[in-house]
């Protein structure tokens, strides 16, 4: 086996992270939040689910999901290097992915009746890891809509598209921020979003 056919086999396998990553954190978590007494998607985040008995369920989810998606951003470095987004789509999945493993590393603080005992609202104060899971939020997720404009100067006709529609689409939430859709819609965003890295994970995969 070449030198040359090695790299592309390890280039494949590191995107073939990130077409899994996507997939199996939503899979897991909806699994949760189905089944999860007192869970209630309207209104509490998929994070909220690291929180009481089985918690450590999300927490790996996220962790584990995050390592995927780190080692996608590398076999984005390797798939790309030399070409156009080849310097900033894999900084920026790899933001995305190092906020994914902070969520889980550092859990949200109980909120909203969840888990049964949390304050009915936000909490009055927050602890440390509370405002580093905020934090991990608030980098991860710009990280990811900047990383589809970015993409889109990479690809051509339909796919460029796909990912300046999917990079709007990911803004839409804050015009719902305070208001009773917020989190549904917050939901819905992130469906879209992960599963548009696992297309662009796959398509880059098939160029190899």
């Amino acid at each position: 086996m070449t030198t040359i056919t090695k790299t592309q086999d390890t280039t494949k396998l590191l995107l073939g992270c990130g077409a899994i990553a996507g997939p199996l954190y939503l899979v897991t978590g909806f699994a949760q939040a189905f089944t999860r007494e007192g869970f209630d998607m309207t209104k509490h985040p998929m994070s909220f689910l690291s929180l009481g008995e089985g918690g450590w369920v999300q927490i790996a989810n996220f962790v584990l999901s995050g390592l995927l998606f780190l080692a996608f951003a590398f076999g984005v470095r390797k798939a790309l290097k030399g070409q156009r987004a080849g310097t900033w789509a894999p900084i920026l999945f790899g933001i995305f992915a190092v906020g994914m493993i902070g969520g889980g590393v550092f859990v949200a603080d109980p909120a909203f009746g969840y888990p049964a005992g949390a304050p009915a609202g936000q909490p009055e104060t927050l602890s440390w890891h509370g405002v580093l899971h905020g934090v991990a939020f608030f980098a991860a997720f710009p990280a990811l809509i900047t990383s589809c404009f970015v993409m889109a100067r990479r690809f051509t006709g339909a796919w460029s598209r796909l990912c300046v529609a999917v990079g709007v689409a990911s803004v839409v939430p804050i015009a719902f921020v305070g208001t009773d859709y917020a989190t549904v819609v917050l939901y819905v965003v992130a469906v879209v979003s992960w599963l548009w890295v696992s297309a662009v994970a796959v398509k880059l995969r098939a160029e190899i």
